[in-house]
């Protein structure tokens, strides 16, 4: 991949070159930015760069394309070049078995070549996650220790793309963090985050940091999906508002049904809607990232958005998130959740 092909970001390809022809690449680099930022090609691309060997590299500021690294890289298949990436256990894998990058290298390899700005709800649908939740294991940090500590096989740098970092569990991320105090020479390390907050502080401390921004106006919601939430989000308000508990009961048990990933989707979301709602009652609908059948629903919804309880609402909604990232019983945080709104949707200036 090429710089070229990555949309946007001007400015931090321009500082990445220079790191390179100034000679002075960190042994760490995090690009931080939210989804669709184009943080993931980018890193492909810059790593690309990296392990090109053509000389004329430093004066066209781009991977040349044609030496048999770069031939490699496009395929990757680049013997140097080592991604990780969040995973699930599979049935087939033993009990013991730590599920690592590798066995699921060929589900990534063809969606890096279908699209390389994927998202971490495309990545769970390639591989059949279904209700599990996606991390890094310990397994990986092991895993990748053994590969970066040997000489690079092509006799340059060796590049680890690491895609969302945030989802490494407690025992990987230690590991990694000794790798990143005594990192192995000629070894360059790129960190691909969209939450970097919820990473160890002395994790980010070790990395150079680069903010990516989107670029443009954000595209429309309009996923299948969406519209699913879409239909859970005016149910939940519609009975919440007439406090009907069994309907509300009910609607926590379909939530329930969802999986962990699915739900914590809807909540991001439930704070989209009510966000939406609340900018709805300033006029400033016209800018908002909201679909049609969105606004049809958020035009007569928004008035019951307000001052006096949009603080709660987002709350609430931070709290179920909490509750389902730690495993909490999805029936009764959702139903907790209903049961609440009931009352806050009341509440008037």
């Amino acid at each position: 991949m090429r710089f070229d092909e990555v949309v946007g970001q001007e400015i931090v390809k321009d500082r990445l070159r220079h790191m390179v022809r100034e000679h002075k690449l960190p042994h760490a680099l995090m690009l931080s930015g939210p989804i669709g930022s184009e943080a993931l090609p980018l890193a492909i691309a810059f790593a690309s760069y990296v392990l090109c060997q053509s000389p004329n590299k430093t004066q066209i500021g781009e991977p040349c394309g044609e030496c048999h690294q770069c031939r490699m890289t496009a395929r990757n298949q680049h013997p140097d070049l080592h991604f990780t990436y969040p995973t699930i256990k599979l049935p087939s894998m033993g009990s013991e078995h730590k599920p690592i990058s590798e066995d699921f290298s060929k589900q990534w390899s063809g969606l890096l070549n279908r699209n390389a700005n994927l998202t971490i709800e495309q990545w769970l649908t390639e591989i059949g996650a279904e209700n599990q939740q996606a991390i890094i294991t310990a397994g990986e940090s092991d895993n990748l220790s053994r590969k970066l500590y040997i000489k690079a096989n092509q006799g340059g740098y060796k590049v680890s793309i690491i895609w969302l970092p945030e989802r490494m569990n407690a025992e990987c991320a230690n590991k990694l963090l000794k790798i990143l105090e005594e990192p192995p020479i000629d070894t360059l390390f790129l960190m691909v985050s969209e939450e970097p907050e919820k990473l160890m502080e002395t994790i980010r401390s070790r990395t150079q940091r680069i903010e990516l921004l989107m670029e443009g106006k954000p595209p429309l919601r309009s996923s299948e999906e969406d519209v699913e939430f879409l239909g859970d989000f005016t149910d939940l308000t519609r009975q919440a508002f007439k406090r009907d508990v069994r309907a509300l009961k009910r609607w926590s048990e379909r939530l329930n049904g969802y999986g962990r990933e699915k739900q914590k989707r809807f909540l991001e979301y439930f704070s989209h809607a009510i966000r939406e709602s609340f900018m709805y009652n300033f006029h400033e609908h016209i800018i908002n990232n909201i679909t049609s059948e969105e606004e049809s629903f958020i035009r007569n919804f928004a008035p019951f958005v307000n001052e006096a309880n949009i603080l709660s609402i987002n709350e609430l909604a931070d709290r179920a998130v909490r509750d389902i990232k730690q495993n909490a019983n999805g029936r009764i945080v959702f139903f907790d959740m209903a049961i609440q709104m009931a009352a806050l949707l009341r509440q008037k200036l």
